[in-house]
């Protein structure tokens, strides 16, 4: 369940010195132009890091993240974990993402819960992975919504629960999110949490397939051969319904 964070930090370079000997003022370019370096910025950075230029992205992303700033410090935490200009560190990358997710920054929170999910940089500990998906969770997240709702499928950090599970996936799916309704059509087929319903779970596979879930075309198919035409032409006219509603009809 590794993931990778998505949060783009953005900076310009660090401010140089321009001290010359006898100068109280910064040099000038040939054109009389005095050069003026620009403070770290956001949006600068995310440029340099969607132009792949890992480099420029650190030079202006390390000294955001030490002045606290938490997208930077999700972004440097990414860069050490998938090796992006920096060597491959998982520590590295758990120390940023958890300074970044106690200052309550709903990414960083799933990315340290994944690490903790997985033993990377980290100890193993199910239950601390399951408490940072919730804080995120609870921030309405989708990711951390799909991520508690495994914890509680799985039983890992928290007692299982298949009710808590589909009510977590339910959350992520209604927000667009394809391997949560998937999940949740799971949830239906096998009356985990939920009462058995084929109707239900061919709705929700056939929403995953439309929303770029590529297991759930195999997963409806062998389903739909233990349905009559008539429920699968219901789940199918759910399924419209519920895409055209924006998730907000999905019964």
């Amino acid at each position: 369940m590794r993931a990778m964070a998505l949060a783009a930090v953005v900076a310009l370079a660090p401010v140089g010195a321009f001290g010359v000997v006898g100068c109280d003022s910064p040099p000038s370019d040939e054109d009389g132009t005095r050069a003026v370096r620009s403070s770290p910025s956001l949006d600068d950075g995310l440029a340099a890091w969607e132009r792949g230029d890992f480099r420029r992205a650190l030079e202006e992303l390390r000294p955001l993240a030490e002045q606290g700033e938490a997208e930077a410090q999700v972004k440097l935490g990414e860069m050490y974990m998938m090796a992006l200009g920096l060597p491959q560190d998982d520590a590295e990358a758990a120390s940023w993402y958890r300074k970044a997710a106690e200052q309550g920054h709903a990414e960083a929170q799933v990315q340290l819960g994944l690490m903790y999910d997985q033993g990377d940089g980290v100890r193993q500990d199910y239950a601390e992975a399951a408490s940072w998906y919730r804080k995120a969770a609870e921030q309405g997240h989708a990711r951390g919504q799909l991520f508690l709702g495994f914890s509680y499928d799985q039983g890992h950090g928290v007692l299982q629960d298949y009710a808590e599970a589909a009510s977590w996936y339910r959350k992520a799916a209604e927000q667009g999110h394809a391997e949560a309704q998937f999940q949740l059509g799971r949830m239906y087929d096998q009356g985990h949490g939920v009462p058995r319903d084929h109707v239900a779970a061919h709705m929700w596979l056939n929403i995953a397939a439309a929303d770029g879930w590529e297991r759930a075309t195999e997963v409806r198919q062998f389903l739909a051969v233990r349905m009559t035409t008539a429920e699968v032409s219901e789940a199918q006219r759910r399924a419209r319904v519920c895409l055209e509603s924006g998730y907000e009809v999905c019964d």
